[in-house]
């Protein structure tokens, strides 16, 4: 009987192309209704028992009975980004491209599926197909939770998930353990004055000059407030006041994103902006605030990493384990590890040699030929859980 790796290159070619199929078919988040159909259609003829239009058009495929319940997760949705590249499988659709390998995540489950359809393992493997991880429904809310609204999550003991990276060794298996990606959470306020001409500035409450100190006490946050070991970003993406050169705007408005590898650093730079606004205050201005969680910390499991990281030297000798930092991007996939008891999130290597890609860019594209070392990694990781009763202590 084949081994899992021998399986995984067996497939290949298949895994490849479901890989450029949704690649030049790409859908925006909440809409990837063609995407869910041939995964569906493509569990079905596995074998498993299918679950569709799970938050919209997630679809989830099940095999086995009873626990443990180990869930493989991939994301499907595209960016609104046009694409560059003159490749075959470029997109099809204008303004729209699959610009961060959602579509390889995609592609490595579905093979996943297959390496797994013909094993025997206690237990029950379930494939989450999630919509919209880049982007939020009209709510404000992104795939990952609305799969937890829909139960998707019910039983499951065990989540895990990858992620390419096109700007990392291709072939290499990164992670660690703890904290691997960052929490993000975007603010918008306002810096409130009161407006006038400018030939009287003495008559207005300029927030613009008031802004002007607002915005270096919020850059002096984390290298005022934050310990060095620990990882916290705060950024401004966005700064606009007025509409007229011979007028003194009514209020600035400021929009970024606050990143924190745990919650006592989010609580702490939340504190500090409100502190950094409340400076209008003294200038006789005022603020407003509001913050929203894009998506908490993603926090691995140790004994979890273990698992993965072991599956991956057995398969493929210990050079093929990467050295990796904690990234302070974020992921909703964060989310499952809120409801779950463990995950662990790794990233497999897909960069290009000699011309490695940046994510979400119009040239973004990635080495193919890790696409099976993936599938292999995942699913090796997933029996051994299976078998071992989904224990990992």
């Amino acid at each position: 009987m084949k081994t899992i790796k021998e399986k995984a290159y067996s497939v290949a070619d298949r895994i490849t192309a479901f890989r450029r199929d949704f690649h030049m078919n790409p859908e925006i988040g909440f809409e990837e209704f063609r995407t869910a159909g041939i995964i569906a259609k493509r569990l079905d003829e596995l074998g498993y028992r299918v679950q569709r239009e799970v938050a919209r058009t997630g679809v989830l495929g099940d095999k086995g009975e009873g626990g443990p319940v180990i869930a493989i997760r991939a994301d499907m949705d595209a960016l609104p980004i046009q694409e560059k590249n003159d490749v075959p499988y470029a997109s099809t659709i204008p303004g729209m491209m699959h610009a961060c390998g959602h579509d390889a995540h995609t592609a490595i489950a579905l093979g996943v599926a297959e390496l797994l359809s013909d094993e025997d393992f206690p237990g029950t493997v379930r494939f989450l197909f999630q919509p919209c991880e880049d982007n939020d429904d009209d709510e404000g809310i992104s795939g990952a939770p609305r799969m937890i609204e829909a139960g998707a999550l019910e039983g499951v003991d065990v989540v895990l998930g990858l992620h390419v990276a096109a700007d990392l060794p291709s072939g290499k298996i990164l992670t660690v353990p703890g904290a691997v990606l960052a929490g993000a959470d975007f603010y918008v306020a306002s810096v409130l004055g009161k407006g006038g001409h400018t030939g009287s500035p003495h008559l207005a409450i300029d927030p613009i000059y008031i802004a002007s100190h607002v915005i270096q006490a919020i850059h002096s946050i984390v290298p005022r407030t934050i310990p060095a070991y620990k990882m916290g970003i705060i950024n401004m993406g966005i700064v606009h006041g007025g509409t007229k050169d011979g007028a003194i705007p009514e209020n600035v408005n400021i929009e970024g994103i606050l990143r924190y590898s745990d919650k006592e650093v989010r609580n702490t730079i939340r504190t500090e902006l409100e502190r950094a606004l409340s400076i209008a205050k003294s200038f006789g201005g005022d603020y407003a605030l509001e913050i929203k969680t894009a998506a908490p910390p993603l926090i691995n499991h140790p004994k979890l990493v273990d698992v993965v990281l072991q599956a991956t030297e057995d398969l493929f000798g210990k050079e093929q384990i990467g050295d990796f930092k904690p990234l302070m991007a974020g992921e909703d996939f964060a989310f499952y590890s809120e409801v779950v008891p463990a995950v662990c999130f790794f990233f497999l290597g897909a960069g290009i040699e000699g011309d490695l890609r940046r994510h979400h860019d119009p040239h973004f594209d990635i080495d193919e030929s890790v696409l099976p070392i993936g599938a292999a990694v995942m699913a090796e990781s997933a029996l051994r859980l299976l078998r071992n009763g989904g224990k990992f202590d």
